[in-house]
């Protein structure tokens, strides 16, 4: 089974943690998608860590891990961090195929996505306030 793992950085603030599960659980629900379960992980500040989420994916029958980082820009930890993490994650788990894809912000569909919700407008200021 092809389970996406989507890695987040991970807020002190349990609500933006929430968020990145919410998505994770969306994911799921989407009947194109060609994975068999999505796991949320974080890098920091949150569980489950990298090295607890490529353990759920196998505990749910991961025979490859598509490792997702959920990041605009390529920073040092999608360009160090995760792949570290990865790394470790493959040495400590030979029998899954782990793949790292690109990261949220390098997506084509970032424009429009962009532009999309520009439109949204008095939305944030209620997330602001929670």
């Amino acid at each position: 089974m092809k389970v996406l793992m989507l890695i987040a950085h991970g807020s002190r603030k349990q609500a933006a943690n929430d968020e990145v599960s919410r998505l994770a659980e969306q994911i799921s629900k989407l009947e194109d998608s060609e994975y068999g379960a999505v796991v949320p992980a974080f890098l920091e500040f949150a569980e489950p860590d990298i090295h607890q989420g490529v353990e759920r994916c196998v505990e749910l029958g991961a025979d490859t891990i598509v490792a997702m980082p959920y990041f605009l820009a390529a920073g040092r930890h999608v360009a160090e961090d995760i792949p570290k993490e990865i790394e470790c994650a493959r040495a400590g788990n030979p029998q899954v195929n782990i793949e790292i894809s690109q990261y949220l912000g390098e997506s084509q569909a970032m424009a429009g996505l962009v532009v999309q919700c520009s439109h949204n407008t008095g939305q944030a200021d209620e997330a602001v306030k929670h």
